[in-house]
């Protein structure tokens, strides 16, 4: 009885970890560029060992619920209108490019704006990066840049450079990181420009969470926790049972 009592234990931690990345999704349903995560779970198996009185077909493995990995969906949000000259947002698959200390990171968020000293950065005030990987610089006292469909920065008619917008052969190696940037952690799976996808000047992009899908994934996840428990619970007053039917008859 005490094995159920570990497996049950084991799913517990599972669906805790998986309530706490629902909420965390359900909080950032306002976050521009935000991608919904979800738990993916295994099973790890353990022999327990064998005795000389058990065949191996009657001592079965015992299956422990594992989580294998946070799986992120990359899929489009929905563009938002702002107006705003510096808010950006990409259509189709492709990540704008920063500058930070620890690297070159990519969002898709694209709530930028010029720092004092004419620079284009993100929420964090770190550069954003153009199609060269170079930071990109306005004329403080200009007009409002005018950003084409491919990019491309003119601002009182003089090109500037071109927005860097990039997608990776895998999305797999791509790790978050805070800022609702990601990290390429596989120098294999290079960015390379993205030649199919567009930017829109003036929008933003939403998050793509579903909040009525992840609100009924939190119910079903406390159900199952409450389910748990009762079988826990039953398991616990039955093993007690046997204990003391066990010293009652000796």
């Amino acid at each position: 009885m005490d094995n159920a009592v570990y497996v049950s234990l084991s799913r517990q931690v599972s669906l805790q970890q998986a309530m706490d990345i629902t909420a965390n999704n359900l909080a950032n349903l306002d976050t521009a560029g935000f991608k919904v995560e979800s738990m993916v779970v295994q099973t790890d198996p353990i022999a327990p060992s064998k005795t000389a009185s058990l065949a191996a077909n009657d001592n079965p493995a015992i299956q422990y619920v594992l989580n294998a990995a946070v799986a992120r969906n990359f899929a489009q949000g929905p563009l938002q209108q702002t107006g705003n000259p510096y808010d950006l947002a990409i259509q189709g698959d492709a990540f704008f490019s920063i500058q930070t200390a620890a690297g070159t990171q990519y969002t898709r968020d694209g709530r930028f704006m010029v720092s004092p000293t004419g620079q284009l950065v993100d929420q964090q005030g770190e550069p954003v990066l153009d199609s060269a990987d170079r930071p990109i610089n306005f004329q403080p006292k200009g007009s409002p840049p005018i950003i084409g469909a491919d990019g491309t920065i003119t601002q009182d008619g003089v090109r500037l450079g071109k927005i860097g917008i990039f997608r990776f052969p895998s999305k797999a190696p791509l790790s978050k990181v805070g800022g609702n940037k990601f990290a390429n952690t596989n120098p294999a799976n290079a960015p390379i420009i993205a030649t199919d996808a567009s930017v829109k000047q003036g929008m933003i992009e939403q998050s793509n969470v579903q909040p009525v899908a992840e609100i009924t994934n939190l119910i079903s996840i406390s159900r199952a926790y409450e389910r748990i428990t009762q079988m826990m619970n039953s398991t616990t007053d039955l093993s007690k049972t046997a204990i003391d039917r066990l010293g009652k008859s000796s």
